[in-house]
């Protein structure tokens, strides 16, 4: 039986799409806290409807510019909900949602 060699090329790509929020009031966080998607804005500046479902990617979360552990928090359509965590948040304080969607093509 011969060699035969294959070649497999596979491209991956992503898209990112930011949501921006900086707080007008103090938040304090319990397991179960939410911040509703309307209260974001987008990439373009308009106020966010919804969160994008991400099926193939993740989320990323950053409170003052400091990337939080995943299993913190959970975003939905409409929420961002934070898990086992505690403490509070100051007024002015701004937090980031990064919706990576990745693609595969093969």
């Amino acid at each position: 039986m011969a060699l035969s060699i294959i070649n497999i090329n596979v491209n991956v790509s992503g898209t990112s799409t930011r949501f921006f929020n900086i707080l007008a009031t103090p938040l304090a966080i319990t397991d179960g806290t939410t911040i509703a998607a309307t209260s974001f804005l987008n990439d373009s500046g308009s106020a966010a409807t919804t969160f994008p479902i991400v099926t193939n990617g993740y989320y990323n979360l950053y409170i003052n510019g400091v990337l939080q552990e995943g299993d913190s928090y959970t975003v939905s359509a409409t929420e961002l909900t934070f898990n086992t965590v505690t403490g509070a948040i100051s007024a002015g304080t701004p937090i980031i949602i990064e919706a990576v969607e990745l693609v595969t093509i093969i």
